[in-house]
C-alpha cells in the first residue's frame, strides 16, 4: 500500500503502529471479532522497565470479542503480550465489564465510561473502536452471504430513512449519496 508521496526531504522511520481486525462466524452462530495492536520501535529505546532493541514490540495486545447477531457483546478476552511495564496487564480483567454492551450508537462513549482512564489501558480502549466497526462489517458480510441484505432502493413504494444516513460526510442526509439511495419523492413521511 502506497501512502502519500513523501516530502522531498529525507526521513527516518521512528515508530510503527499496526492494527489488524478480523471477523469470524462461529459454528454456534455467534461471531468472534479479533483485534490486535502492535507498536514497534524502529531504533530501540531504553524505558523505565525494559530496554527495546530495534524492531522490538513496545506494545502487543489482543482482544477477542464474541458478539451475537444483535451486536451484543457476549464474551470478551484480552491478552497483553508486550507492554512497557509489568503492570499493564493488570487492567485486562476490567474489560469483562463490556459484556452485555451493544455495539451501536454511543458505543465508544459507553465503553470509555466502563474501562476508560485508570480503569483500563489506553491502547486496549482505543482498539475497541476498530473492533466495533469490524463487528458491524462482519455482520453485514454475513447478511449479504445469507441473502438477507438487499438494497432497499430496489423495493417498490416509499422508503424509510436509511440507517447509513448521517453516519459520515458521504452519507449525510442532505448529500448526494443519500439523495440517490433515498430519493425525496420516495421518502416515508
Amino acid at each position: 500500500m502506497d501512502f502519500l508521496p513523501p516530502h522531498p526531504c529525507a526521513r527516518r522511520l521512528l515508530h510503527t503502529r499496526e492494527i489488524v481486525c478480523r471477523g469470524y462466524l462461529r459454528d454456534d452462530g455467534l461471531f468472534d471479532i479479533e483485534g490486535s495492536m502492535r507498536d514497534l520501535s524502529a531504533e530501540g529505546s531504553d524505558l523505565y522497565f525494559k530496554t527495546l532493541r530495534a524492531g522490538d514490540e513496545l506494545h502487543a495486545m489482543r482482544i477477542t470479542m464474541t458478539v451475537d447477531d444483535a451486536l451484543v457483546i457476549r464474551h470478551l478476552r484480552v491478552h497483553t503480550d508486550a507492554a512497557p511495564t509489568p503492570y499493564c496487564a493488570d487492567s485486562n480483567p476490567a474489560y469483562r465489564a463490556l459484556e452485555g454492551l451493544v455495539i451501536g450508537p454511543g458505543f465508544t462513549r459507553k465503553a470509555r465510561d466502563r474501562v476508560g482512564g485508570t480503569r483500563g489501558c489506553t491502547h486496549l480502549t482505543e482498539l475497541l473502536g476498530p473492533l466495533a466497526t469490524t463487528a458491524m462489517q462482519t455482520l453485514f458480510a454475513h447478511k449479504r452471504e445469507a441473502g438477507g441484505l438487499r438494497a432497499t432502493h430496489a423495493l417498490p413504494g416509499k422508503l424509510p430513512k436509511p440507517s447509513l444516513a448521517d453516519t459520515c460526510q458521504a452519507y449525510r442526509a442532505d448529500g448526494e449519496a443519500i439523495r440517490i439511495i433515498w430519493p425525496p419523492e420516495r421518502r416515508m413521511a
